[in-house]
């Protein structure tokens, strides 16, 4: 009997041991870094020593590490640090709105697919290959030039990259996982469809979707950082990264801290995704394992 008792206390060391020595130093290092932005993104009002929009004329474009600034004023004296933490804020919120509609929109598609088949199917089908045909960044540019840009509209336009992603692996896993015993039974005890895909398929796929978002976060955030670097994406006083990069390339001689900033954070945070995705997916696909 004591033995039995011991063994769900041994057993749970062994796993937390097993996925420490799993998580390379790198991936760490990425987990560290998304947990630091999404820290700053939440308390950035409570943490930026400066309003977005204060101006200091006396102060322009004054370097890094100087009394006040620790990464420097731009060119109408405002501090670079306060306005980075903001942009981290509001670029994070759209990278991490879009993914979310995307993933919610090509997954509720590809179970459509999977559930009527036949036409149903065939046209989402030819909807995915016409939205992986077409240069998503040249449509970005003509719907925000006609409808204007807001911040909902944004994450709305962004929303739609990557869906057919999403609608093509939640189709074929869910035709896989019809035809296996689980999904029948639940439909024999006559379980209505949603409650199958919702929570009997969903559960079994979500890993392989998780690891898909993971895979198109960084990629909107790059998205969104050249729409705004063109002048088409968060409009002032709001501010976001590639915002600050667009704002600070007239200044690159002169002032270069107040595009470096901003481009080291962009790198930074899509290197850090690319590599926990990839983790991700070596630890929760089975096929890979």
């Amino acid at each position: 009997m004591s033995v039995q008792a011991t063994r769900p206390l041994a057993s749970a060391p062994s796993l937390l041991q097993r996925l420490r020595i799993k998580a390379p130093f790198l991936v760490i290092l990425g987990f560290v870094w998304l947990g630091l932005m999404v820290f700053t993104a939440i308390f950035a009002d409570v943490i930026r020593p400066y309003e977005i929009t204060q101006m200091d004329l006396t102060a322009r474009l004054v370097g890094p590490l100087s009394p006040g600034h620790l990464l420097g004023t731009d060119e109408l004296g405002r501090d670079v640090l306060s306005r980075l933490m903001q942009s981290i804020r509001i670029s994070l919120v759209i990278a991490f709105g879009a993914t979310i509609l995307s993933a919610l929109f090509g997954t509720a598609l590809g179970f459509l697919a999977a559930k009527f088949r036949g036409t149903v199917e065939h046209v989402i089908l030819v909807l995915a290959d016409f939205q992986a045909a077409l240069p998503f960044l040249i449509l970005s540019l003509a719907v925000l030039a006609f409808f204007g840009s807001s911040l909902v509209l944004l994450v709305g336009l962004m929303g739609f990259y990557g869906w057919e992603r999403y609608a093509r692996i939640s189709r074929g896993l869910a035709i896989s996982a019809g035809a296996q015993g689980y999904a029948s039974a639940v439909v024999q005890l006559g379980a209505k469809p949603s409650r199958v895909y919702l929570r009997h398929i969903l559960p079994n796929v979500a890993s392989t979707l998780i690891v898909s978002m993971t895979l198109t976060f960084p990629e909107i955030i790059l998205m969104e950082s050249g729409l705004s670097f063109l002048g088409l994406g968060v409009q002032p006083p709001e501010s976001s990264l590639g915002n600050m990069v667009g704002f600070g390339r007239e200044y690159l001689t002169r002032a270069p801290w107040i595009m470096l900033g901003p481009a080291f954070v962009i790198m930074m945070t899509t290197l850090s995704i690319s590599l926990v995705g990839d983790w991700l997916r070596d630890m929760l696909d089975p096929t890979i394992r």
